[in-house]
C-alpha cells in the first residue's frame, strides 16, 4: 500500500482544524453545518478488577485511581447541555473487557442513543494500542458495531489478557502492526486518534510510549484509519483541584509538560505535526474531555478529580450533516477545528487560484506552477458566554507557513525547520460582519499550497523559535491555531488566532 505522501506535488489539500479534506461526493456541501463534539469520554464502564479470581471480576466505575460513577446516558445528557452535537464511547480496556463491552456497555448505548437523541453517540474505546499509549477507537454505525468493536478488542487490545505473567506478545510492535492491518481491511473503516501522545515523555522532544516513527509508521500502514491525535488532551480541570497532581495539566506530570494545555507534537511551531503535514500526511488534531468525573462534584459521586464536562470546555467541531455516516467522514477528511473556551464556533478556509478555482475545506485544488494561490479564512466569534460564563474574544490571527521536504530524513524526525510566520491580522484589521470575521492572505507562489489542521486553545501558549510578522502591536494570553499540510515545495500552512 503506497505511503499518503506519494502523491502528486501538484495536488492541494486543504483542511481546517482549530488542536485549528475531499468533500463526499453525495453530500452537498450546503447541507453541512458545524457541530461540536467529544472524542473521548469515559463512563462507568471503565471498570476496576478483582483479581482474587480468574479471569478477574470488572469492577464497574473503578478505572484504576479513578471513580468513574456516571452512565453514558449521563454523559449524553451533559453533553447535550454544553452543545454537543456528537460524542464517543471511550471506556478503557482491560482483562476480559471485551465481553463488557459486548454484554453491558453496548446495551446502555443503546439506551442513550434513545433517551438522548440530539447527541449522535458513537460506539467506541480507548484502546490499549500494543506498544504505545492509549488509542480513542470510533466505530462506524452499524447493526454489527458491538460484534465489529468485540473482535477488534478481544483480538488487539495489550490489556485483555489476564494472564500472569503477561504475554509479551500483548505489547508488541508486531500485534500492533497485524491490528492496523485488520483495521484498514474492514469493509466499514474505523477510526483511530492517538491520545495525549506525550504524557509519558519526560521533556520537550523525549518522547515515551508514542514515538514519532511509531505515529508515521501507523499512518503508513492504515492511511484510512489513523487519522491523528490529540493536540488538546483532557483533564484540564485538575488544576482546580487540590491533589497533589494538581499543578500537571493533563497529568503530563513526568518532564514533558503540555504547552499552554497542548500536547507538545501539536504546540511546537515546527515540532512533529508540522514535520508531519510537510510530508503531505492528511492527520488531524482533535480536543476531547477525557471526561471520568467531574472537577466540581462530591468526591462521594466520584468528583473533585480533573475533568471538565464533555463540552463544557473543548470542543472539536466537525463541518457534516447531523449523521453518523457525515460526521465520521468529516473526522477521517479533516475537515475539523479544535477549540477551548468556545472561543470560535465557525470555521472555514477556502483556496483561490488565478482562474476562480478553490477549495474548501477537504477540497483538492490543481493549481498551475508558480500560480498565485489565495487563503480565504473566515471564523464566528460568538457574542455569547461559554461553559463558565465567559466571552473570550478573537485577538490576533497569525498565518503561517513551511516547506514540504519529503521524504524526511528518518522516521524519528519532529522538526520542520521551514515553518515560519507569514502575516499577522489583529482584531482591528480583520473584516465583520457582526460576529463573523475574514482576512486574506496571499500564500507564496510555488507547485501547491494548502490549509491544514486547527488546534483551538485557551491558554498561553509558548512557541519556541518563531516570531510573526508585527502588523498591528498586540499581546496575546491564549490562541487558537489552525494547520496546514500539503504536497507541495511551499504551503499556506495555518492560521493562528489569540484571543483576549
Amino acid at each position: 500500500m503506497p505511503a499518503p505522501r506519494s502523491a502528486s506535488p501538484r495536488l492541494v489539500w486543504s483542511c481546517g482544524l482549530c488542536a485549528l479534506i475531499a468533500l463526499a461526493l453525495a453530500a452537498p456541501a450546503a447541507e453541512r453545518e458545524w457541530l461540536a463534539g467529544d472524542s473521548h469520554i469515559h463512563s462507568h464502564w471503565s471498570t476496576g478488577y478483582d483479581y482474587r479470581t480468574s479471569p478477574p471480576t470488572p469492577i464497574k466505575g473503578r478505572d484504576a485511581d479513578y471513580s468513574t460513577p456516571y452512565s453514558t446516558p449521563r454523559n449524553a445528557a451533559m453533553a447535550r447541555r454544553f452543545g454537543l452535537r456528537w460524542m464517543v464511547t471511550t471506556d478503557h480496556g482491560g482483562p476480559y473487557h471485551s465481553k463488557v463491552n459486548l454484554e453491558q456497555a453496548h446495551r446502555e448505548l443503546t439506551l442513550s442513543r434513545e433517551l438522548v437523541p440530539e447527541v449522535l453517540q458513537f460506539y467506541g474505546m480507548e484502546l490499549n494500542m500494543p506498544g504505545m499509549d492509549h488509542h480513542t477507537l470510533i466505530i462506524p454505525r452499524a447493526e454489527d458495531e458491538a460484534s465489529v468493536l468485540h473482535e477488534i478488542e478481544s483480538r488487539f487490545d495489550a490489556d485483555e489478557d489476564w494472564a500472569r505473567p503477561p504475554d509479551p506478545r500483548r505489547r508488541s510492535a508486531a500485534l500492533r502492526r497485524q491490528a492496523l492491518a485488520h483495521m484498514q481491511a474492514l469493509d466499514r473503516l474505523p477510526i483511530l486518534f492517538a491520545n495525549h501522545p506525550s504524557r509519558t515523555a519526560r521533556g520537550i522532544g523525549l518522547y515515551g510510549f508514542d514515538e514519532p516513527w511509531e505515529i508515521r509508521e501507523n499512518n503508513d500502514l492504515a492511511p484510512d484509519v489513523y487519522r491523528g491525535m490529540e493536540g488538546a488532551l483532557g483533564h484540564q480541570a485538575n488544576t482546580f483541584s487540590d491533589q497533589d497532581y494538581n499543578e500537571y495539566r493533563g497529568l503530563y506530570r513526568l518532564g514533558g509538560p503540555t504547552l499552554g494545555g497542548f500536547d507538545q507534537m501539536t504546540a511546537v511551531v515546527g515540532g512533529l505535526w508540522d514535520a508531519l503535514l510537510g510530508e503531505g500526511r492528511r492527520f488531524w488534531i482533535v480536543a476531547s474531555s477525557d471526561f471520568h468525573s467531574h472537577y466540581n462534584e462530591p468526591a462521594s459521586l466520584g468528583g473533585g478529580r480533573r475533568d471538565f464536562w464533555p463540552g463544557e470546555f473543548h470542543k472539536t467541531w466537525v463541518e457534516a450533516r447531523p449523521t453518523y455516516a457525515d460526521v465520521l467522514d468529516g473526522l477521517r477528511q479533516g475537515r475539523v477545528f479544535a477549540v477551548a473556551g468556545d472561543l470560535v464556533t465557525e470555521f472555514d478556509v477556502r483556496l483561490t487560484d488565478p482562474g476562480g478555482h478553490e477549495a474548501g475545506l477537504g477540497g483538492t485544488l490543481r493549481v498551475a506552477r508558480g500560480a498565485q494561490v489565495t487563503a480565504a479564512v473566515r471564523f464566528r466569534d460568538p457574542e455569547t458566554p461559554n461553559g463558565a460564563g465567559e466571552n473570550p474574544g478573537v485577538r490576533r490571527v497569525d498565518v503561517i507557513v513551511g516547506d514540504v521536504r519529503e521524504p524526511p530524513a528518518g522516521p524519528s524526525v519532529d522538526r520542520n525547520p521551514t515553518t515560519r510566520g507569514l502575516a499577522r491580522f489583529t482584531r482591528e484589521v480583520l473584516a465583520r460582519d457582526g460576529d463573523r470575521y475574514a482576512l486574506e492572505a496571499r500564500c507564496p507562489r510555488s507547485t501547491a499550497i494548502s490549509t491544514s489542521g486547527c488546534a483551538a486553545r485557551a491558554p498561553t501558549t509558548s512557541n519556541p523559535g518563531w516570531t510573526a510578522p508585527e502588523r498591528t502591536p498586540g499581546t496575546t494570553s491564549g490562541s487558537t491555531r489552525t494547520r496546514s499540510s500539503s504536497r507541495s515545495m511551499k504551503r499556506c500552512r495555518r492560521t493562528i488566532t489569540w484571543l483576549d
